[in-house]
């Protein structure tokens, strides 16, 4: 995990590569709630055998689900001590190039792109990208706006 010790470090580290988090498992469980959480229940997703006859074999994660473990998988990229608080202001260019399939593990990568002193601290964007254990390709890029609070 890279550590900045306060908003000036986290200038100098426009354009490098972060690391990346550990990987996390994407089960059929995890799935389901989050299709009762948004009733968003469409077959590929949570009918394990229709969609086994279907394009990808068997479940895929919904693109939002994986979006959605960014704020898990990002805090064990990077951490920005010596502030109030960060506030996750919006995305810019969300893509989904790969399906998740159930079972699968995932983890995320992370790049500052900008950074942008404001009055109350700064904003940066961090670009994202999820990847899928052994698959080559990434699952998600997202170009994240998050605001640094000091």
């Amino acid at each position: 995990m890279r550590i900045f010790n306060g908003i000036d470090e986290v200038e100098t580290a426009v354009g490098e590569h972060l690391g990346y988090s550990a990987w996390f498992p994407v089960t059929q469980d995890r799935i389901d709630k989050f299709a009762d959480a948004t009733e968003d229940h469409q077959w590929i997703h949570v009918d394990p055998e229709r969609a086994a006859q279907g394009p990808y074999g068997g479940t895929i994660a919904h693109g939002y689900l994986t979006l959605s473990l960014l704020p898990v998988l990002g805090a064990q990229v990077m951490r920005v001590d010596g502030i109030s608080m960060t506030v996750n202001y919006g995305s810019n260019k969300v893509r989904f190039p790969e399906p998740v399939k159930v079972a699968s593990s995932v983890r995320a990568g992370a790049e500052i792109l900008s950074f942008e002193r404001t009055a109350k601290g700064a904003t940066i964007v961090v670009r994202y990208t999820i990847e899928i254990e052994g698959a080559g390709k990434p699952a998600l890029v997202a170009d994240t706006v998050r605001l640094l609070v000091s």
